[in-house]
């Protein structure tokens, strides 16, 4: 016999990290996380695309350690669904070359409250820029190759807010 209120049982929060050459559906990806949830109040989603630096790139290039950065993302993920008491992330980062106007990395945090959504996804985001290992090289719209592309201090900087005071 079941109990009063089980069917309002929402499901448990959820986790989705992955790594893929091919793009992805951003539409496709929230409604995924969202299914199924009616205790989901808000849904923030950041979507990085290549730029074409000025008309200089043909493409940039994202190479990757299988494994360890599926593992580095996760935790960075879980820290985001435990900080600030999310419902769901979902956190796609593409490899290989990718041409200019091309999804590069999906944020999807959900929540009961909007600030918490707004702030997961961008915790999720500092975070990957700075602690997920990936490396760029840019590819000349010359032909040539370009240069590795080095972390930024804004990057170090973004992440340096989260700090937990001591």
């Amino acid at each position: 016999m079941a109990k009063r209120g089980d069917s309002d049982a929402q499901p448990a929060a959820s986790v989705t990290v992955r790594i893929q050459r091919d793009d992805f559906d951003i539409a496709a990806e929230i409604a995924a996380l969202t299914e199924g949830r009616a205790d989901t109040g808000a849904v923030v989603s950041f979507s990085g695309l290549c730029r074409d630096e000025d008309g200089r790139l043909s493409s940039l290039e994202l190479e990757h350690y299988p494994g360890m950065a599926e593992r580095a993302i996760r935790a960075i993920a879980e820290k985001a669904m435990e900080r600030f008491s999310l419902l769901g992330i979902t956190a796609i980062h593409r490899f290989g070359k990718i041409a200019p106007g091309g999804n590069i990395v999906l944020v999807v945090a959900t929540a009961s409250h909007r600030q918490a959504a707004f702030d997961g996804a961008s915790f999720l985001m500092d975070f990957l820029k700075t602690d997920a290992p990936f490396w760029k090289k840019e590819h000349l719209a010359g032909g040539g190759m370009g240069e590795w592309v080095s972390a930024k201090d804004a990057d170090d900087r973004a992440k340096g807010r989260w700090r937990e005071p001591e």
